[in-house]
């Protein structure tokens, strides 16, 4: 079945391509288009199920209404619930969200991005894959890119990022308050900015209280990982007293190490995530973490995004936003 164009609702209507054009995308009051016309067309549009192309509207108003939104992995919760605020946000400024999952890898990242500016996207919100921010800084020269969670160390693109270093720093603290002294951290992906500037807030806190030889750091993000780096700290002879798991994965790994183990939180071993969950507060005992302000990166994110679609500079357009610490029940004082 043939695809219902302007021109063949024109064809059945008996008005001109144009008439029928200007009726569809609301032009009617501006043309002085009487409200007969104007029913007709629209009872004929609807009758046929009519969808305006998108691409065409772009090559005419270099417009397309629509949004590019890339994340490392829609089933990681923090990601999930990132696009959710992003989507949001664009549908109450119009705008309609392209979704891609680039499962961390780079690759994935730059066929996603050519994707979307074949679609003729009207701008691009992106959590990278990669270290390098050449190719995004190009293809910011096509179409405005915000970064939203991670960031490039030196770049000319716009970002809204947790501060990760004070995160992590405050979390280490407060173990660290509480006599713990042995603390292993696991990492997230090795590569990225989040992960190595929480890392740094990790030492640093260890360096500031002279603890600075007790530093363990290991793995990546992953579920598996968190538990098979957990299961392995877990058999040596002088364990950890408190784990620092740097992501809502990783934390999920090493509840799963620590239950087969049959240890208890915090009895026998304290744990302090990144990442604020609702589900985190049900488990038993509910886990301290740290509460990274989703909702305002991707509101702020869509902020610098529309005002860089509108031709308009200005502002902070890098920010790295305050972190909370939300203390609960899973760390002991020794």
């Amino acid at each position: 079945m043939s695809k219902e164009t302007l021109i063949s609702i024109a064809q059945r209507t008996g008005f001109s391509v144009s008439t029928v054009s200007r009726v569809l995308s609301g032009q009617a009051a501006k043309y002085r288009i009487s409200e007969k016309t104007v029913a007709l067309i629209a009872r004929e549009a609807e009758r046929c199920n009519y969808t305006p192309s998108l691409l065409a509207k772009g090559l005419r108003t270099s417009r397309t209404d629509t949004l590019g939104l890339l994340i490392p992995s829609i089933d990681n919760p923090y990601f999930a619930h990132i696009a959710s605020i992003i989507v949001h946000e664009a549908r109450a400024k119009g705008y309609k969200v392209i979704l891609i999952d680039t499962s961390e890898d780079e690759r994935n990242e730059r066929e996603g991005v050519r994707s979307l500016l074949s679609r003729k996207v009207d701008g691009i919100l992106i959590a990278p894959a990669g270290d390098d921010p050449a190719f995004l800084e190009a293809t910011a020269r096509q179409t405005p890119v915000v970064c939203i969670d991670r960031h490039f160390a030196k770049t000319s693109l716009p970002y809204v990022v947790t501060d990760n270093l004070r995160g992590g720093r405050e979390a280490t603290q407060h173990l660290i308050d509480r006599g713990h002294r042995r603390i292993l951290c696991i990492q997230g992906v090795r590569h990225s900015i989040p992960s190595a500037d929480r890392v740094r807030g990790y030492r640093q806190a260890l360096e500031d209280n002279g603890l600075s030889a007790y530093a363990r750091v290991t793995g990546d993000g992953s579920i598996r990982n968190g538990y098979e780096q957990t299961l392995r700290a877990l058999h040596v002879r002088q364990r950890p007293t408190a784990i620092f798991a740097l992501s809502n994965t990783i934390l999920l790994g090493a509840l799963k190490a620590v239950r087969e183990m049959k240890l208890r939180i915090p009895d026998d071993i304290s744990l302090v995530s990144f990442d604020n969950y609702d589900y985190l507060d049900y488990l038993d005992p509910a886990v301290t973490r740290v509460g990274q302000p989703s909702d305002e990166i991707g509101a702020q994110a869509m902020e610098i995004l529309l005002q860089r679609i509108a031709g308009e500079t200005g502002g902070e357009e890098q920010r790295r936003l305050p972190p909370s610490l939300i203390v609960c029940r899973s760390v002991r004082k020794l």
